[in-house]
């Protein structure tokens, strides 16, 4: 069911808004990302996960917000600057995914994605849809359901 794939026998190309996290280039495919925001007064929602970092509202919309570095197991960032958010939809529910900084929007065909490497890291493998080899580093496609899916259960207990 995810959107991503794109049957390729035309030579089907795949659009990825591209962030990093914690060093690591990402892409989420463009058909799964609602908008990117800065995030204003965040709630801390009691006895959460540390994976949500809160929610808060976002033009009348309550988005629950993953602090995508907690939920890749790296530390939290120290270089003083504010994170971005990129907003995605799981089933009507709208979720902040928190990134370090967002990059450009890159068109790359579909069959230049490959499987995981064996030698990616498994806290990013897990929610890893395939790798894209760009020049000089690696793009992890991010699977947004599997991000938003694994969470905790008491994670979203607003």
């Amino acid at each position: 069911m995810s959107s991503s794939k794109i049957e390729t026998t035309d030579g089907a190309a795949v659009e990825f808004v591209t962030a990093v996290i914690g060093g690591q280039l990402f892409g989420l495919p463009i058909s799964r990302v609602q908008d990117v925001f800065m995030p204003e007064r965040v709630t801390r929602v009691p006895l959460s996960s540390a994976e949500i970092a809160g929610v808060l509202n976002l033009r009348g919309r309550i988005v629950t917000v993953v602090d995508m570095r907690a939920r890749l197991g790296l530390a939290r960032a120290d270089d003083g600057k504010p994170p971005m958010a990129v907003g995605v939809d799981l089933r009507g529910e709208s979720y902040g995914l928190l990134i370090d900084q967002i990059g450009e929007v890159l068109r790359l065909p579909e069959e230049s994605r490959e499987e995981n490497p064996v030698n990616l890291d498994p806290r990013m493998a897990k929610f890893a849809g395939g790798v894209h080899r760009l020049e000089g580093q690696l793009m992890v496609v991010l699977d947004v359901d599997r991000v938003l899916e694994l969470l905790p259960k008491a994670a979203i207990a607003a």
